[in-house]
């Protein structure tokens, strides 16, 4: 039966996306060529042209796949789901190479004249979202403002994980995360909801 050609649109998409991750991780982004991207994806020239006008659109498009990359792992809820998110996100930066070139992209844009911040405010929605249900749950201190939360853990994941490569290639990045929330969760929520916040690293693996 042939392929929907919808879907094989979606694929192609896909495809085309790993390849450029991987070449992107291997050469930087002034050192990738759409043409390199095209032989390392399989598919022609124009197919990537069809998805992506240029390079600058290619790699908009690898930093902002980032929560693709992590959010259908996750079956949590409110304060346990915003851990849960960076849990995840920790393991899958050390294995999920989209997600990895991504971030790599993020941090790194302003050097070949790039500035979105789409992917970071992408991740402060996210982390907002959990943090008003948290809040709605009564699982949050009085005072507490989920948006100044959210931007705050997403700025703070940024240096942990750059400070993690940089000591120990990530392999530590887990960890980092677990001491961060043992050091935030008490100012954020009262000691009888910190009690039930699971923080075991294995957590991270087993969502995905």
């Amino acid at each position: 039966m042939q392929e929907p050609k919808q879907e094989r649109s979606v694929r192609t998409r896909e495809q085309i996306l790993r390849a450029a991750a991987e070449l992107l991780e291997e050469h930087g982004y002034r050192g990738t060529a759409m043409r390199a991207v095209a032989q390392r994806a399989g598919v022609t020239l124009g197919a990537v042209y069809f998805h992506f006008p240029d390079k600058e659109a290619l790699a908009r498009a690898v930093m902002n796949a980032q929560p693709d990359t992590v959010m259908p792992y996750l079956e949590s809820a409110g304060l346990q789901r915003l851990v849960d998110i960076t849990l995840v996100w920790s393991w899958r930066l050390q294995t999920d190479l989209l997600l990895r070139a991504g971030v790599q992209l993020a941090v790194e844009q302003g050097a070949f004249g790039v500035r979105d911040a789409t992917s970071f405010r992408d991740w402060e929605k996210i982390l907002q979202a959990c943090l008003e249900e948290a809040a709605a749950a009564g699982e949050l201190r009085d005072g507490i403002v989920p948006s100044e939360v959210a931007e705050f853990i997403v700025g703070t994941c940024t240096g942990t994980q750059l400070h993690s490569q940089l000591l120990s290639g990530r392999a530590d990045l887990t960890d980092r995360v677990v001491r961060m929330w043992r050091l935030l969760l008490p100012g954020l929520a009262p000691d009888a909801v910190v009690s039930t916040i699971d923080l075991d690293p294995r957590r991270a693996k087993s969502e995905t």
